[in-house]
């Protein structure tokens, strides 16, 4: 579904008519995903079990590594233009919706279920309708992240 997507991406970005709406069109029909071509999604990203029921808004920004569960929107609101850019090692639980013109910050962790109307700082746990910060943390590197949050990323 990632590599449909990335193919779709890069024939939008040569503005090749028709086919990139297509592709996103079988992964919606395939695998429940609304995921638009020109949507840019950074190198690493995970949609948990195909994106099931995931939305994303065609200018909305993923970066590097971000992990989203099922049933998660991105999108707009009514009324205002900006999208979410959602920054890199973001972690967005199941059915969290994040709207209008927010900045999840790097590290940060949304709570399942979360609405996310208001930026996100880097390293916050952010929960509840609508989102509270519940807990903060240093973050360093990408390596410091995953150790933070006790993954052991030495073993293969």
């Amino acid at each position: 579904m990632l590599k449909i997507h990335a193919v779709a991406h890069w024939l939008w970005k040569k503005h090749v008519p028709l086919l990139p709406r297509l592709l996103s069109l079988f992964n919606r029909v395939v695998f429940a995903v609304q995921l638009p071509a020109s949507t840019v999604l950074g190198p690493g990203v995970r949609l948990n079990y195909s994106g099931l029921g995931t939305i994303i808004h065609h200018r909305a920004v993923v970066g590097a590594h971000a992990e989203i569960a099922p049933g998660v929107v991105i999108g707009g609101r009514s009324g205002m233009w900006e999208v979410p850019v959602i920054e890199e090692d973001v972690h967005i639980g199941v059915g969290a919706k994040v709207l209008g013109p927010v900045r999840v910050g790097r590290g940060a962790i949304v709570g399942a279920n979360a609405v996310v109307l208001h930026d996100v700082p880097p390293g916050t746990t952010v929960v509840g309708i609508p989102a509270r910060i519940l807990r903060r943390r240093e973050i360093g590197s990408h390596g410091d992240l995953v150790k933070n949050l006790g993954i052991d990323a030495s073993s293969g």
